[in-house]
């Protein structure tokens, strides 16, 4: 049984007993919010250690004090979050192509005891961590007066949590000072950590829970926080077990320092970023994790403690993959008459399967560029990139670039209700500006983009016709996801172009046919 089973088993243990009735108020919060870059002396700057950095906010709550953020986490299509004065929030991020611009909402609400009381006094309100339990409802630890709280509700009413399960979380604030806790509570469905708020050499300050196993352990603040006091303030994990700890850390005329450290399921810790000044730094003491598109970004927040020294801040980052996405083959058909050609880049080898019998005119056209060696020497100068699963996902875009040198005259459109082929993944397309102006470009696919597919219920000519399919990849898609994985230069393109053409566009070194009893890589699937 998972360590998430058994904890919810004992909730729902507590739960037979039945909730008192009870919700609190709640509000919504119009804040105004404003961008900030990770580096305000150098805007450039989209990097830090292991971080790319994607968007943050200054948030403003007007009149209302919030006073900050205290633990952080994310359900759904949002972040969820308590603050140190008995509040929890609800927030709603908004944004485009996985860049932080803005909030959509922000939600507050009253923490309740058992009886569905609002909590009162310090003691009970210094809410510092929350996490969402798999099997439904939420639980928050709380420091000065030690505890953890289950919630099936935001707003309803906590149930104290006591069982064996967190017994490992408990003994580390048995003896602690009032304002230093249980700041660090994170867990999926196999894995817990639990870190209080210190990091003493030769302490032990965190939990790690296993299955029924638990180890308690020393995780050190790295040496540059180290020094000014450093020490974990929240935490969060990922489906596959890794974890993620926040450090922060303050020292009188030098200020606040941040550090995001990373606990694989097996290994040692790494730390990802250390935030030092000039980069924008507060108080962080929340993180939340969020894995999306293939990708794993992390969240942290700022409280700032009711101080008009302080500031609300809430940025974003993406942890930098080492391990390049690669779209699927897609599986070839052989019920119609085709032709393979290769592209050999230098980045490897692309084989297409050209479907000259139901896209004659298209791969007969396609087929004359090859044999008179007008794609040798061109490139793939284009990667539109959609954040959207499976990843990863767009297109790829190369050819002749309208060279006249290269170009022959545009050819007849065949459009894919007449083909009955389509723009899934892998799927090779011919650009045009309108149809009837192929002539030696095209695109390939990066996961079904059907949306190219002709579609004759539409008002516009172009989307009436859509593009021509005339054949798909059948060995190199991790080519094809190589060249799409480039950057990009942002002052190159026009019009929805910009910012999809490659600052290293990929050399076409040379295009040619295979003959029919040639064979095949041997990944490739057999006929």
């Amino acid at each position: 049984m998972t360590w998430s089973r058994i904890f919810t088993a004992a909730l729902c243990a507590i739960l037979t007993v039945g909730l008192p009735l009870g919700a609190s108020a709640q509000d919504e919060l119009f804040v105004e919010t404003q961008p900030i870059d990770l580096d305000r002396s150098d805007p450039s700057q989209t990097q830090i250690g292991e971080l790319i950095f994607r968007g943050g906010l200054e948030i403003d709550p007007g009149e209302e004090d919030i006073g900050g953020i205290s633990g952080l986490t994310w359900h759904g299509d949002r972040l969820f979050a308590v603050g140190d004065d008995g509040h929890w929030f609800s927030i709603e991020p908004d944004e485009i192509n996985g860049q932080l611009i803005d909030l959509l909402t922000f939600k507050r609400g009253e923490l309740l005891d058992e009886r569905g009381k609002r909590l009162k006094g310090k003691d009970e309100v210094d809410a510092e961590a929350i996490e969402r339990v798999s099997l439904g409802g939420w639980v928050v630890a709380f420091e000065r007066q030690h505890r953890i709280l289950y919630y099936e509700r935001l707003d309803g009413p906590g149930v104290p949590v006591t069982t064996p399960e967190l017994s490992a979380a408990f003994s580390l604030i048995e003896k602690p000072e009032p304002n230093v806790g249980l700041e660090t509570l994170a867990f999926n469905t196999d894995v817990m950590i639990a870190c209080g708020e210190w990091a003493r050499a030769g302490e032990i300050n965190c939990v790690r829970s296993a299955e029924e196993a638990a180890d308690p352990f020393e995780l050190p603040a790295p040496p540059e926080l180290a020094e000014h006091g450093g020490a974990p303030t929240d935490g969060a994990c990922t489906q596959d077990g890794t974890c993620y700890v926040l450090f922060r850390s303050y020292r009188d005329g030098q200020g606040n320092r941040a550090a995001i450290v990373k606990l694989p399921l097996e290994g040692e810790a790494e730390v990802l970023a250390v935030l030092t000044p000039p980069l924008t730094i507060d108080n962080f003491e929340g993180l939340a994790v969020r894995e999306q598109y293939g990708k794993t970004f992390l969240y942290i927040a700022s409280d700032n403690n009711f101080s008009d020294d302080q500031r609300n801040l809430l940025m974003k980052f993406e942890i930098v993959t080492k391990e390049q996405l690669i779209a699927a083959t897609p599986e070839p058909e052989v019920n119609y008459e085709t032709k393979d050609v290769v592209l050999e880049t230098t980045k490897g080898d692309i084989t297409i399967r050209l479907e000259v019998e139901r896209a004659p005119i298209t791969a007969a056209n396609f087929l004359r560029y090859v044999d008179e060696g007008r794609f040798d020497g061109t490139v793939f100068y284009r990667a539109m990139k959609l954040n959207r699963d499976p990843m990863p996902n767009g297109l790829i875009q190369g050819g002749t670039q309208f060279d006249p040198k290269r170009i022959l005259p545009g050819i007849a459109h065949e459009p894919t209700t007449d083909t009955g082929l389509s723009h899934t993944n892998g799927a090779v397309s011919m650009a045009m500006l309108e149809p009837g102006t192929a002539n030696g470009d095209f695109s390939i696919m990066l996961a079904d983009q059907t949306g190219l597919d002709a579609n004759p219920d539409s008002d516009d000519p172009t989307w009436q016709a859509g593009f021509a399919v005339f054949g798909y990849v059948i060995d190199g898609m991790d080519v094809v996801s190589a060249i799409h994985a480039g950057e990009a230069d942002p002052n190159k393109g026009e019009g929805v172009m910009v910012g999809q053409m490659l600052a290293e566009p990929v050399e076409i070194v040379k295009a040619r046919r295979l003959p029919p009893e040639a064979d095949l890589p041997e990944d490739s699937p057999a006929e």
